[in-house]
């Protein structure tokens, strides 16, 4: 059965364009469960695909043109493929980023009509940006042809959001909602650009812990974060900190400007929890993963300094619960959400415990949502459902 957004998108299409759609595309947000900031220095990072989505509903056109209607923001885009000069405002600039990104590429692209319409909260840390890439680009293999390769079409989505739209983020969110595994994380060594499938541990549940709280000045600190960290692999003398030592950042850290040392430490030290991460869910071990999560929360929050009181508040109330087997802040920081590890019989208790304690201390009503693994970006034919 597929999801109610599935047929609300179908519906949407009707509404707005007076006939139905040939297809459905849908692209997932992600969390990731350890490893921040490492991917644009060239480390490793486990995230997975939630299974909440960015839904498209489409029809190829004729006239090498995209209409795009979102629902969410009752507002129409038009992207002309043979005039793609400067970029737009706001979400379409996202659209118009990914066809000027697979054009570069040398992508052939149709035009096609659609709606959209989104299940990742936006603003949370959960990449609704990069669901939305990774949707449109699943949106042109289906009307243009070519085959789906995900590396591909993550870099495209990257180069979308770095040249196009002004972000300067790294590959990880756009690799894992174009590669997402079902009842998997995906170990991305951000380098190389390949990943492994780890099964997540038995009896375990991934839940998202929404702060309710946007993330504050996250383009400028996460632009500065970058800048430090380029800054002390000059110092090492290498061209990433994925090249630096354990033994090496012993060795030189004291070198480093107090701050910049910080980020040094957390990068490199995040490097080697993701790699015991990963070894931990191959193991089935998840109190070693849970460890490992609080250990990376400790260390964005204190060496990397991207948390906030809400986050550190969240990550309190969770760990409060025996059933916890680990929780952190996730994502770029500064508010958003964290995650937790927590084993599936406490899941019934957990969730409203953590309301509590994070509304008593924050005064807020968090959002809480339990995710599965989900799959990666799919097209969805949508003739048989409809009959058709």
């Amino acid at each position: 059965m597929q999801s109610t957004h599935y047929q609300n998108c179908i519906d949407a299409y009707r509404t707005v364009y007076g006939g139905n759609p040939t297809h459905v595309v849908r692209a997932p947000g992600r969390v990731n469960l350890i490893g921040d900031h490492t991917d644009y220095n060239d480390g490793f990072v486990l995230p997975m695909a939630i299974d909440r989505w960015v839904w498209i509903a489409l029809c190829g056109r004729r006239d090498g043109q995209i209409h795009l209607r979102s629902m969410e923001m009752a507002a129409s885009a038009v992207v002309d493929l043979g005039r793609l000069a400067t970029p737009q405002k706001g979400w379409a600039a996202y659209v118009e980023g990914v066809a000027w990104a697979l054009r570069q590429a040398g992508f052939p692209l149709s035009g096609w009509q659609g709606v959209l319409l989104g299940e990742v909260p936006m603003g949370a840390g959960l990449s609704s940006s990069a669901a939305l890439e990774m949707a449109v680009a699943r949106a042109f293999a289906t009307v243009s042809g070519f085959p789906w390769e995900p590396k591909s079409m993550a870099l495209a989505g990257q180069r979308a959001e770095n040249e196009w739209v002004g972000m300067n983020c790294g590959i990880m969110d756009q690799l894992i909602s174009a590669a997402g595994q079902a009842d998997h994380a995906l170990c991305i060594d951000c380098r190389e650009l390949t990943y492994e499938a780890v099964r997540l541990p038995p009896e375990t549940a991934i839940v998202v812990l929404d702060t309710a709280t946007q993330r504050g000045l996250v383009d400028s600190a996460y632009n500065l974060r970058r800048h430090q960290c380029e800054a002390g692999a000059a110092g090492f003398e290498v061209a990433k900190l994925r090249d630096v030592s354990p033994a090496s950042l012993a060795a030189g850290i004291g070198e480093l400007d107090g701050a910049i040392g910080r980020r040094v430490r957390h990068v490199v030290s995040e490097n080697q929890r993701t790699l015991w991460a990963a070894a931990a869910m191959r193991a089935g071990d998840a109190r070693r993963l849970g460890e490992l999560m609080v250990a990376s929360h400790t260390s964005l929050r204190d060496d990397f300094e991207v948390s906030s009181p809400a986050l550190d508040h969240m990550v309190a109330s969770a760990l409060e619960n025996d059933g916890c087997l680990g929780a952190r802040m996730t994502g770029a920081g500064f508010g958003g959400c964290a995650v937790a590890l927590v084993a599936a019989e406490a899941m019934e208790a957990f969730i409203p415990s953590v309301a509590v304690a994070y509304r008593a201390r924050m005064g807020t009503t968090p959002r809480i949502y339990p995710c599965r693994a989900s799959a990666g970006a799919e097209q969805i034919w949508a003739h048989d459902e409809m009959g058709e």
